[in-house]
């Protein structure tokens, strides 16, 4: 019998959009005769299921089932492909522990932790596995010094969203006159922002997860982008940015990454693909870290599945992976 799984998408935040093309793309590559598949699109006023008579079923949310052709479907497991809140930042999480509902992905404190940028840059830092860029945390309604930031963080800077993803809201700053513009462009997205020294150097991003118990480190990937960074436009827009995978660097660079993505796994309790972002400096070859990932991109653009396929696995085999694991006692336990 196949296994009922709850495949989540949409949210309440800008990249909704992405959400719904990551789920179309996990929902076609999960073998129908082990899971029976529901996609739930969340929004702000619903949590629902289109029905193949086209019609809207709601989700009860007092035990999370859903009422269909007089019974009640149980799911057994839930696939969170939400990108932003309620998603990655761990408030979905804490609702299906409640429930103790088995999900892919990592749990609620880091979920919550990762999610809040400053915060996980402070942690990380204090692991001493790789650098970490000096940065500012600011809040709205506080006032900003625009002096005062520069001089902690220099020009050029960049300016994000504390707490938001796809590089919405995000800019490069390069002369100080353009800073309260880019704080306000920010604070339209977020109510907290971090302005971080930049970092000159080569971007690498690395997957990784869990099967039968035992950590899987995807290829690294090269970003390289067309734009002045890796923005929404070039993240989402063929032929925008390069993305080489396997990236094309000497040996000992890869195993650093890879190394530095294992451990940062390990010691923030990751669960399911995570996909961890680097700036390897140009001038030294010192290793920043720059995010983790913990509900990263599995559109036909995205990476995570560029990596996938370049390991030489195949997509079905990897979804349908994340949800036994979560399934399986053995998640819980440290390599």
């Amino acid at each position: 019998m196949s296994i009922p799984v709850a495949l989540m998408a949409g949210g309440y935040s800008g990249e909704s959009v992405i959400s719904v093309q990551s789920a179309a793309l996990i929902r076609a590559h999960l073998d129908p005769g082990e899971f029976e598949v529901y996609t739930i699109l969340v929004t702000r006023g619903s949590w629902s299921w289109q029905s193949p008579e086209g019609n809207q079923v709601e989700v009860d949310r007092n035990d999370f089932s859903l009422p269909y052709r007089g019974r009640t479907i149980r799911f057994k497991a839930v696939f969170i492909a939400i990108h932003g809140t309620p998603g990655e930042d761990g408030r979905l999480q804490g609702y299906l522990d409640m429930l103790s509902i088995p999900y892919t992905g990592c749990g609620v404190v880091t979920s919550s932790l990762t999610f809040n940028k400053s915060f996980c840059n402070q942690v990380v830092k204090s692991f001493g596995v790789v650098e970490v860029a000096d940065s500012v945390h600011l809040h709205r309604g506080n006032a900003c010094d625009c002096d005062a930031i520069i001089a902690r963080t220099g020009l050029p800077c960049f300016v994000k969203p504390n707490e938001g993803g796809s590089s919405i809201g995000m800019s490069r700053v390069n002369r100080a006159g353009d800073l309260p513009g880019a704080l306000e462009k920010a604070f339209r997205e977020d109510d907290q922002l971090i302005v971080e020294h930049f970092i000159s150097g080569r971007e690498f991003t690395c997957g990784i997860y869990r099967s039968g118990g035992k950590l899987v480190v995807l290829p690294v990937t090269e970003i390289i982008s067309n734009n002045e960074f890796f923005d929404y436009e070039a993240k989402y827009t063929p032929g925008k940015s390069r993305e080489i995978t396997p990236a094309e660097a000497p040996r000992e660079v890869l195993d650093k990454i890879s190394s530095a993505s294992r451990e940062l796994y390990i010691r923030l309790d990751c669960r399911g693909i995570v996909r961890i972002d680097f700036i390897l400096r140009g001038e030294d070859g010192i290793l920043f870290f720059l995010e983790a990932n913990t509900m990263p991109g599995q559109s036909e653009n995205s990476l995570v599945p560029q990596q996938v396929r370049a390991s030489g696995r195949t997509l079905e085999a990897f979804y349908g992976n994340l949800i036994r694991e979560c399934l399986s006692p053995s998640r819980a336990a440290f390599d």
